[in-house]
């Protein structure tokens, strides 16, 4: 990818889904491989329905932003032992900061559908996985 500053802006494909290291599947738009983004990554990202969750895990230097598409509710667990549980229905935001652990929990009978922004266009770089607290999540 050329690394110079572009002087036009850009209509971006959905790129190919991968599952990330802390569970659900990501389909990237915008980021350093697409576009070369030097401070954003933007894409989807889906919670199967019946109990799909994201591993405990933390982004030690980026923030992550999220908005649900669709689906019934989702669970946000965070807090340095995920102490702090709010839950999100569609047409609402989720905010984790840098360094923060987290999980999201998707019991509901549909997929949740998300569109996500992180200030690291490598998106899975700075993701540093928690086992230690994957039991605090029930």
């Amino acid at each position: 990818m050329d690394t110079t500053r572009p002087n036009a802006g850009s209509v971006v494909r959905a790129g190919k889904t991968y599952q990330g290291k802390q569970g659900p599947d990501y389909t990237p738009g915008i980021s350093n491989e697409s576009v070369g983004a030097h401070a954003l990554w933007l894409g989807s990202v889906t919670l199967p329905p019946g109990g799909g969750r994201t591993k405990a895990h933390v982004h030690e230097n980026h923030e992550s932003a999220f908005y649900l598409v669709s689906g019934d509710e989702v669970e946000l667990w965070t807090g340095d032992e995920l102490e702090q549980k709010e839950i999100a229905h569609a047409g609402d935001y989720l905010y984790v900061p840098a360094g923060v652990p987290h999980v999201a929990v998707n019991r509901s009978a549909s997929p949740a559908v998300f569109v996500g922004a992180r200030t690291d266009p490598n998106e899975q770089e700075s993701v540093v996985m928690r086992p230690d607290l994957e039991d605090r999540v029930p």
